[in-house]
């Protein structure tokens, strides 16, 4: 194995332990990863409730680092984010921010309710995230983050606000979980407060892939990518100039995400994520259809099963998760809730051979626990 696929299975372990007790939340921590591993940026929109906070931080938790986060509302201060100035320097006649433990040192970070933040706020987080530059009277420093979380409960409507949400090239929409699993969600949330999740991987892996991820080669999948957002302007679904060429990077991320060194058609799922909205996703489900039809990651697969929306992606994320309830100590409610989830996605008929088979075994499973 070679170490860019190394790398990329550490990751993979690390979204497992990070999302454990998550229920339907290992998609965002796989976002995570491939805008860390593309340099970059993430936002979730959600209702309060559905643990936006808690994939973060667990994803934090899991790859080490420098982690800064905060909660925004209309009074905060440019000093809590940034740092306050530093009062010895300003009785010298020289405006500098202390930025010691604040965001322009963070390697990974979190900030919560991001639309709230003042247009002074937003102005130098624009600096931060789009340079890795922070700029503040006299104080100019380079910043390490790999990758900026943001969480809402909705896009903002105001136009300003809207220019800033479109610095997150990666856009995530996410729902309470449904009612097919909420006696995983019970049992996994019950589990996850008596868990810590282990550190699994280190920010030394997601930086030894993104540096490979300028040495990919897209020419074999440009034209595919051309044609894609062609048909997504004819359904009336445009990208701005600048989201069209910062998706060449997500799909080079997941190609060495799947340990390649050259795009394939099975690495365009990110353009998915990179349309803003919400109903601008659902209706590219079925505008790219034929595009995502090759669709797959490894890594990633919760992340391309949510753009896919087809049989092959889903099968084969609920294969990886039934082989690991039969690999591990799975209890019977985590067996019970992989075998709800085969049943609600297929039928006797339309259900996967392979499939069919960890079927049986999770069912026999389930009843040698009763």
């Amino acid at each position: 194995m070679s170490s860019i696929e190394t790398a990329a299975s550490r990751l993979r372990d690390l979204v497992h332990s990070a999302t454990a007790g998550l229920v339907g939340r290992e998609q965002i921590a796989e976002l995570i990863v491939l805008a860390a591993v593309a340099r970059e940026h993430v936002l979730i929109i959600g209702p309060p409730g559905t643990a936006k906070s808690a994939v973060v931080r667990r994803v934090a938790r899991a790859v080490g680092g420098r982690y800064f986060e905060y909660l925004l509302g209309r009074f905060t201060e440019p000093s809590e984010l940034f740092g306050a100035v530093d009062l010895r320097k300003l009785r010298e006649g020289t405006v500098e921010t202390d930025v010691t433990g604040m965001l322009p040192e963070a390697e990974i970070a979190f900030l919560d309710e991001v639309f709230l933040g003042s247009t002074a706020i937003l102005n130098t987080l624009l600096g931060i995230l789009n340079e890795r530059r922070f700029r503040r009277g006299h104080t100019q420093q380079n910043c390490p983050l790999r990758v900026c979380v943001g969480a809402a409960n909705a896009l903002p409507e105001d136009e300003s606000l809207a220019a800033f949400a479109d610095r997150f090239l990666l856009h995530a929409f996410v729902d309470p979980v449904p009612d097919h699993q909420l006696e995983a969600l019970l049992a996994g949330g019950w589990q996850s407060e008596r868990e810590e999740s282990p550190h699994c991987a280190d920010l030394g892996d997601v930086d030894r892939l993104s540096r490979e991820v300028l040495q990919v080669r897209l020419d074999g999948v440009r034209g595919l990518l051309a044609d894609a957002v062609r048909r997504l302007r004819a359904a009336g679904l445009g990208l701005s100039d600048r989201r069209i060429v910062k998706a060449q990077r997500l799909i080079a991320a997941a190609a060495v995400l799947a340990g390649r060194d050259a795009a394939q058609a099975a690495d365009l799922w990110p353009l998915f994520y990179v349309l803003p909205t919400r109903e601008a996703q659902t209706s590219a489900q079925d505008v790219l259809r034929d595009s995502l039809a090759a669709a797959a990651n490894p890594t990633l697969r919760a992340a391309v099963e949510a753009a896919a929306m087809q049989p092959p992606s889903r099968t084969a994320r609920l294969i990886d998760a039934a082989r690991q309830c039969l690999a591990g100590e799975a209890d019977a409610p985590r067996l019970e809730a992989v075998l709800r989830e085969i049943d609600a996605n297929f039928t006797a008929d339309t259900l996967p051979a392979a499939l069919a088979g960890l079927r049986r075994e999770l069912s026999a499973r389930v009843g040698a626990s009763l």
